[in-house]
């Protein structure tokens, strides 16, 4: 993928993409739709058995199977990540875009929550991201071009009820993104962020509770979210334009989003609201 001038439309035909959390949510429809349009994909999560039904999938959707590489990696096993650099660029001698996806949620009020359950969220959704991106960063830099996405989250914007832990992680990886970017764009590298809204995905049921066991149940809504499909055709247009931040939702969680530009007292008092009736069961 050579440099791109951020208003030219970018084909992804041919270039190497990255996903991690690619096994299953909005990662398995990203590894999904860049298959589809051309790109070598590369799928990364931590489990096996469905990055090999998700390869299985894109190869029923067209694409070659010497385009597809299964690369099982656990994000926070950080002694792990050079050799997944050095497999992904042996297999296709470069790295072009890196989507930084995967993640975990939680579902506890900050009174209820072990500690043990923060240091889950800042490993596996900010120094997860981190430590990969480091790797990779040299990489593009040597390339003289590459683009580095992170999904974060309207939570990576807005403060939330039940996830004093997640928006922490979420506000932190904005930030270093946005960082990022101002470091290296004349280095050739371009940096995207993503800020999904509520999408139908198992993120809810995978969430931590104050124990740091999974949820298991859907969130109401989660279950009336934007579809998963949809919501990577929406990030794969906005990154194939070049835009640098990109929300992506089609609920009323969006309009939290100009609501923390415009009134942000407003959005305090609104999310209150919210946490007092979660407290009291609402």
């Amino acid at each position: 993928m050579s440099e791109q001038v951020h208003s030219e439309k970018q084909s992804f035909k041919g270039s190497v993409v990255w996903i991690t959390g690619a096994s299953s949510g909005i990662g398995e429809e990203l590894s999904r739709q860049f298959a589809a349009a051309g790109a070598r994909v590369v799928l990364s999560a931590r489990n096996a058995d469905e990055l090999e039904r998700v390869r299985q999938q894109c190869e029923s959707d067209g694409a070659r199977p010497e385009d597809l590489l299964v690369l099982p990696l656990d994000i926070v096993d950080y002694p792990a990540l050079p050799g997944a650099v050095a497999t992904v660029q042996a297999a296709f001698s470069r790295i072009d875009v890196l989507i930084n996806n995967a993640g975990i949620s939680q579902r506890s009020f900050c009174l209820d929550t072990d500690l043990s359950v923060y240091r889950t969220m800042l490993e596996v959704n900010v120094l997860g991201q981190i430590a990969l991106t480091k790797e990779v960063l040299p990489v593009m830099v040597e390339q003289g071009s590459g683009l580095l996405v992170v999904t974060s989250s309207v939570a990576g914007k807005v403060g939330a009820p039940l996830r004093t832990g997640y928006c922490a992680a979420k506000h932190a990886v904005m930030g270093f993104f946005d960082a990022l970017r101002t470091e290296v764009a004349h280095l050739g590298v371009r940096v995207s962020t993503v800020t999904p809204g509520f999408i139908r995905t198992n993120v809810s049921a995978n969430a931590l509770t104050g124990s740091g066991a999974p949820t298991g149940a859907t969130d109401t809504d989660i279950a009336g979210g934007m579809e998963a499909a949809d919501c990577a055709r929406v990030i794969v247009a906005g990154l194939a334009a070049g835009e640098e931040e990109i929300a992506v939702g089609v609920g009323p969680e969006m309009d939290l989003l100009e609501l923390k530009r415009s009134d942000p007292v407003q959005l305090f008092r609104t999310m209150e609201a919210m946490a007092e009736q979660a407290r009291n069961g609402g």
